[in-house]
């Protein structure tokens, strides 16, 4: 599979996990926090795979302004990460965080696939992509038997301050 389409693929694997979510009722805490493990985990493996592999990779002419808007978009998301690993799902400000990664996640989805993946395309081989593709997927399954949840916090501590 190559990078766009394994990328993809997460990403609606991700919205599935979300609409889970908001399926979920009153009173199911337990399931409640096991989808948001769920979500955080392939978003922090997501967001580590293009941050180490792919956004690097095509870090070069028009894409370069959409990859630092990326990456920004990563920080916001895991600093909302970061916040709800602090919570509990009884807690009253718990879906409501949970509705805004959701919404972040989907217009960051959105520009990456409507603008982003078509300049790579335009950038990369079908060989270059497949490549990547499988490098992708090899430190994906690698991330996420490690709950990549827990670095986010030390991911957003690193991270500027927002002003």
């Amino acid at each position: 599979m190559d990078a766009i389409e394994l990328l993809t693929q997460q990403h609606r694997e991700v919205d599935e996990l979300f609409e889970k979510f908001e399926k979920l009722g009153e009173g199911s805490t337990e399931k409640m926090m096991d989808l948001f493990a769920r979500i955080a985990d392939n978003l922090a493996a997501h967001a580590t795979i293009e941050e180490k592999i792919f956004y690097p990779s095509v870090y070069v002419g028009p894409t370069a302004d959409k990859l630092q808007e990326a990456v920004e978009e990563h920080l916001s998301v895991k600093r909302v990460i970061a916040d709800l690993l602090d919570l509990e799902p009884s807690d009253v400000q718990f879906k409501a965080k949970m509705k805004v990664l959701q919404e972040l996640v989907e217009h960051h989805v959105e520009e990456e696939e409507k603008d982003l993946f078509k300049s790579v395309k335009k950038l990369m081989t079908k060989d270059e992509l497949a490549l990547m593709g499988e490098q992708l997927e090899v430190m994906f399954s690698e991330l996420i038997q490690t709950e990549p949840r827990m670095q986010v916090p030390r991911e957003t501590d690193e991270a500027a301050p927002l002003a």
